[in-house]
């Protein structure tokens, strides 16, 4: 895998008043341009993703986002620990004085990083994964005259209530251990059982009741659902940074594609406006991001459908591979091929 790469954004003034000084995207390129420049296409990051990360799930010779046709762009969204995040931002921004940023925030810093760094004015896909569908979104409403195709996967365009009871108790979760002290921990000494606690309800939302029922969970190498949270789910979120979870929390709470000036809050408005040929990709027993929101979604997008994806593996369908010849097969028709 190629290393990250770090766009300079300078300061940037973020879309609820705050500036983000000297900031930093973070991100990764597979492929060539082609001399037309036509054949790029943007995979923005999920919760906690790496740009490496997102380029081995949903990349490779095999899948429909292959390296060796298309110029592939993986940004990572701020908070996500490769660009500028509460763990890597000097004082006074550090920390638990992070400010908050925008699903918009960072798909206009990922345009930044296409034009003026990439020399890139068209792309020909913007597809991606839970936080990364919603960016997908954002993108398709905020940069109508550069995406000619969207495929946002288990995502959605505003973050609905019942996704935000979801957030809240990982929220508390994590503020609740005293040992967080308002996000000005000790790095020796970071709220590692506010994390766990975080790692066990998310586990409970990630898959879906049929996973559990049927012991698929068996397939991680766990004995019993203790075992599948404490191998799995909590050994992946013990390793990030707890200010970096909470921002990533705050972002993905207040997404909301109506939420900009041009739509004045009018999220029917900003659908309308996306332009770019989309599908849809959902799973069926997503409980973060239900099929009801994904069915609304696509009845304001011009000419836009749900692919479902029919599976027990819920939100996490795409680290299953029957799953992932669904989602290729939607991208694919995006992509012509």
């Amino acid at each position: 895998m190629a290393p990250h790469k770090i766009f300079e954004l300078g300061d940037v003034l973020l879309q609820k008043g705050s500036i983000l000084p000297d900031a930093k995207l973070g991100y990764l390129t597979l492929g060539a341009l082609n001399e037309a420049r036509d054949n790029v296409v943007v995979c923005p990051t999920w919760f906690t993703a790496t740009p490496s990360d997102v380029a081995f799930w949903l990349t490779g010779p095999e899948r429909a986002l292959d390296p060796s046709k298309y110029f592939i762009v993986v940004p990572n969204h701020f908070g996500a620990a490769v660009s500028s995040s509460p763990s890597n931002t000097p004082a006074p921004f550090d920390r638990g004085r992070f400010p908050r940023v925008t699903t918009y925030d960072n798909v206009v810093a990922q345009q930044r990083l296409l034009t003026e760094e990439l020399g890139v004015e068209r792309v020909k896909l913007v597809a991606g994964w839970s936080m990364g569908a919603c960016q997908a979104y954002a993108w398709g409403a905020l940069f109508p005259e550069m995406v000619e195709a969207l495929g946002p996967i288990n995502g959605s365009a505003r973050t609905a209530n019942y996704n935000k009871i979801f957030l809240r108790g990982n929220i508390r979760a994590i503020t609740n251990d005293a040992a967080w002290d308002g996000g000005f921990y000790a790095p020796e000494r970071p709220p590692v059982a506010g994390v766990r606690a975080m790692a066990a309800i998310y586990a409970g939302w990630a898959f879906s009741e049929p996973f559990y029922r049927k012991e698929t969970f068996r397939a991680f190498g766990a004995r019993d659902t203790d075992e599948f949270v404490e191998i799995f789910w909590d050994a992946f979120y013990v390793k990030n940074d707890a200010n970096d979870l909470l921002a990533q929390f705050a972002t993905w709470w207040h997404n909301d594609l109506g939420d900009h000036p041009r739509f004045g809050g009018d999220f029917d408005a900003a659908l309308a406006a996306i332009t770019a040929k989309t599908i849809i990709v959902q799973a069926d027993t997503d409980q973060y991001f239900p099929p009801v929101d994904s069915d609304y979604e696509a009845s304001r997008i011009p000419d836009a459908r749900v692919q479902r994806i029919e599976t027990d593996w819920g939100h996490m369908a795409p680290f299953n591979p029957e799953d992932q010849q669904v989602i290729d097969g939607a991208l694919r028709e995006l992509l012509g091929s």
